[in-house]
């Protein structure tokens, strides 16, 4: 009977791990990771090469506007991107008119 009530409360604190890291995925756009962070922002992609001198077009605009400023923070602070340029990733609600409060 030991072995039941052991491998209930397995099963048990497995769910509600599996509950939690739903529901913290689903509260932010992005989920919190750097990879699906990267992929939505894609069409941003021109406007943070290096020395990059083309604007965000407005579907890098409307990525930036949907998805927020917890996902480009996630990009941000997360490890370098080759072929990006953090400074210019940094300036992209400016640019497109978003007022997000800075990364930290």
């Amino acid at each position: 009977m030991e072995n039941k009530a052991k491998t209930m409360a397995s099963l048990l604190a497995i769910v509600v791990v599996i509950g939690l890291s739903v529901q913290g995925t689903m509260a932010h756009p992005c989920g919190n990771t750097f990879f699906s962070a990267l992929v939505q922002l894609l069409p941003c992609r021109a406007s943070v090469a290096p020395f990059s001198p083309i604007p965000p077009n407005e579907a890098c605009c409307n990525a930036v506007r949907v998805l927020g400023q917890p996902c480009l923070c996630v990009l941000v602070n997360g490890p370098p991107i080759s072929g990006v340029d953090r400074s210019l990733a940094m300036q992209l609600p400016e640019k497109c008119s978003v007022n997000f409060e800075p990364c930290i």
